[in-house]
């Protein structure tokens, strides 16, 4: 018997049981463990010593005295406490008062002068040129033309950034400088001894439910495996069979849960696989019967590996007749993944998708797993997990996939992920269910953010709006900064300086819009790895959502090709294109899009040109003939002479004459090819100076396509 079926047997938890056998010296690695009778019997006969000792909780009555005792002293005490405490409340109202605000808002227009005499102004980041003229107390067309002066083109409510304001400024006796960034930390509120009392009683850790991450090679059966245990059929919708997005829904095995994260399983998507096994407790990798393993179930190992995950490898497919289970096996004992049943501790089970045999066994060693792990969080605590997806949709907004990984999500919180924030307007499970509230290793979607995060992007649960607000506009104000100091968006201007700068690189640019951040995030990375010393490869501009006028109109600028991952096109954009002649391609499945970039990239290599030498003759002697002209009279001495070759003139080691050949004749016809040994008349437009001896050589240019 295995040790986990005797830990059942006998009501114990399979981590205690464990434990116990170490104490015994009994020898066992792991739950899946098998024991022989003598140990069981051992085990048994020692849980039979241990229930004698059950009535130990007679004593219990005892506890209610000790409890009577000590809640009276504290009572008397800590009342007084906790109602005098909020007392200083009012005291320290008069704190805020509004004089602060005035200092604040004082420098610009009228700053202290600085140690130099120069007056300061505190910018948090870019300014309107109206704003700034307001501040140096001058007029906006005349800081407009001091601008023009400095070659920088800005309208009087566009923003210029900093470093150009503090040209303008030094000019007008100011100093500019940036104002200090405060990180957001949530500010500490003191507590009566009673109410954190009452929140460490509330804060009790619970057991939760595992959160697993299926991986492995493409078309392994993977999503077929999750559709057999979730009883849906998510992979006949799938484009080309292949999962697109990463999907997560949670499964009922009898009183407990797991829940399920579908990852990608293309090479293409391998950022998406490594979030993926991040935020995961256990690790599925899917492998084929027949196939073994591929490079790719090799990589998601790996990835696991690196996140410190479990892994239990389900061999799927076990239900044809050419499955060989041994085959994956000791490939995985050639990764230092030696199965159990061969002595090692990795679980191994064979399933089959189609008919659903060995499933039950697999969710069984995943409940066991999770139970040695003893997987906990605080279901009473605040919510905080990270984002599975994120997209906008027509009528709903911005939407986002979390994953919540403690505490609990409540209709109306204030979340904030990212540089987003909001209230939290609507919570939708995997079922397409409204629900009030979302707890630990629970998939939901989300509505009521301002805007589309970043799919793997951590959330929290902030106590106020304006907290919130505060914290999103502050890494807005980094993000900007951060843009500010990366190079600018594609110009004409910017396009020429490149060129100017790299006139022997040749250069690709792409737009990419996908219909959600995770897919973007797979195709950047997935085209960043193609190499070439030849064609650079320079994303433009990448985005979520429908292709639009405005991407049209950038690709058109910088002569980008625009790329569309499961969006379409705006009627607006379509027009557009069809008259700058914008070139856009729509696709449906990851690894033909890369596909075609990499031919497009290709495509923009000049082919090389090869000379290929098929035949020499021998000018025998001249003649000149009244109606056509000066034909050399030739011997074909090797090779064949086709009329659709080039030929050149050589006398004495010299080239004198490289042209087409005009006209080809045996005796007084024309003919198409002459055969070595045969005699020709031979005639190259534009040349006529043949001489006797000379040497015709024949030649045609080979064109070869280019690769990167």
């Amino acid at each position: 018997m295995r040790v986990h079926e005797i830990a059942k047997e006998l009501g114990l938890n399979s981590k205690d049981l464990l434990d116990q056998l170490v104490a015994m010296g009994i020898p066992a690695k792991n739950h899946m463990s098998t024991l022989d009778d003598n140990a069981i019997a051992r085990i048994k006969a020692s849980a039979k010593k241990t229930v004698p000792a059950a009535p130990a909780p007679a004593p219990m009555p005892a506890a209610p005295k000790v409890a009577e005792k000590t809640p009276a002293p504290p009572a008397p005490v800590q009342a007084p406490v906790a109602v005098k405490a909020p007392a200083p409340a009012p005291v320290q109202a008069p704190a805020p008062v509004p004089a602060p605000a005035p200092k604040v808002q004082a420098p610009p227009p009228a700053a202290e002068p600085a140690s130099d005499g120069k007056k300061v102004i505190i910018l948090k980041g870019p300014i309107v040129v109206r704003d700034l003229a307001g501040l140096l107390g001058v007029r906006p067309n005349q800081l407009i033309a001091e601008l023009m002066r400095l070659n920088v083109l800005a309208s009087i409510g566009e923003q210029i950034e900093i470093k150009d304001a503090a040209r303008i400024a030094e000019k007008h006796g100011y100093t500019i400088e940036r104002e200090k960034k405060v990180e957001h930390k949530p500010l500490p509120k003191k507590e009566t001894p009673k109410q954190e009392e009452d929140k460490e009683k509330a804060k009790k850790e619970e057991l939760r439910p595992p959160v697993v991450t299926v991986l492995g090679h493409v078309d392994h059966g993977k999503t077929s495996l999750l559709d057999r245990i979730r009883n849906t059929s998510v992979a006949k919708g799938e484009a080309g069979g292949i999962t697109q997005h990463i999907g997560a829904s949670t499964v009922k095995v009898g009183e407990k849960s797991i829940t399920f994260l579908d990852t990608p399983g293309h090479a293409a998507f391998t950022a998406m696989r490594a979030r993926g096994a991040n935020m995961t407790d256990i690790a599925i990798i899917v492998v084929d019967a027949q196939d073994g393993m591929m490079p790719q179930t090799q990589e998601a190992i790996k990835h696991a590996q690196a996140a410190n995950v479990p892994i239990i490898v389900a061999i799927n497919k076990m239900d044809l007749p050419t499955a060989n289970p041994d085959k994956a096996k000791k490939q995985l004992q050639a990764m230092d993944m030696t199965p159990e049943e061969w002595g090692g501790k990795t679980i191994c089970c064979g399933v089959s998708a189609l008919t659903g045999a060995g499933v039950p066994e697999l969710l069984e060693m995943i409940l066991l797993q999770a139970e040695v792990m003893e997987l906990k969080a605080t279901p009473n605590d605040s919510a905080r997990g990270f984002v599975i997806e994120a997209q906008l949709e027509s009528g709903m907004g911005p939407t986002a996939h979390l994953l919540v990984s403690n505490g609990t999500l409540n209709v109306g919180d204030v979340i904030l992920c990212g540089p987003h924030y909001g209230k939290v307007r609507a919570l939708i499970n995997d079922h397409g269910e409204k629900i009030k509230s979302a707890g630990p290793s629970t998939p939901v979607k989300c509505l009521g953010l301002s805007g589309v995060p970043d799919a793997g992007a951590p959330f929290e649960i902030l106590k106020s709006e304006r907290e919130a607000r505060d914290a999103a506009e502050a890494r807005k104000a980094e993000n900007k900064l951060t843009q500010l100091t990366a190079p600018k968006r594609a110009s004409l201007a910017t396009l020429f300086e490149k060129m100017k700068e790299n006139k022997d690189r040749v250069e690709l640019q792409l737009m990419i819009k996908t219909d959600v951040q995770g897919s973007l995030e797979a195709i950047d990375h997935s085209l960043k790895q193609i190499n070439s010393d030849k064609v650079s490869l320079n994303i433009l501009m990448s985005g979520v959502g429908n292709i639009s006028a405005n991407d049209i109109l950038l690709a058109s600028a910088s002569d980008a090709i625009v790329l569309g991952f499961h969006v379409s096109i705006d009627e607006s954009a379509s027009k557009l294109a069809k008259k700058e002649g914008v070139e856009i391609r729509l696709h449906s499945i990851i690894y033909e899009l890369i596909d075609q970039v990499r031919e497009a990239m290709a495509g923009l290599l000049s082919p090389i040109l090869r000379e290929k030498v098929i035949s020499h003759a021998t000018v025998k002697q001249v003649f000149n003939i009244s109606k056509t002209g000066i034909i050399a009279g030739c011997l074909c001495t090797d090779g064949r002479i086709t009329s659709r070759l080039k030929g050149r003139v050589k006398r004495a080691g010299s080239v004198l004459f490289e042209g087409k050949i005009g006209s080809l004749k045996r005796f007084q016809s024309d003919v198409g090819e002459v055969k070595e040994g045969q005699e020709c008349g031979i005639l190259l437009d534009g040349f006529s100076a043949y001489a006797e001896g000379d040497i015709l050589e024949f030649y045609e240019v080979e064109r070869i396509t280019q690769t990167l």
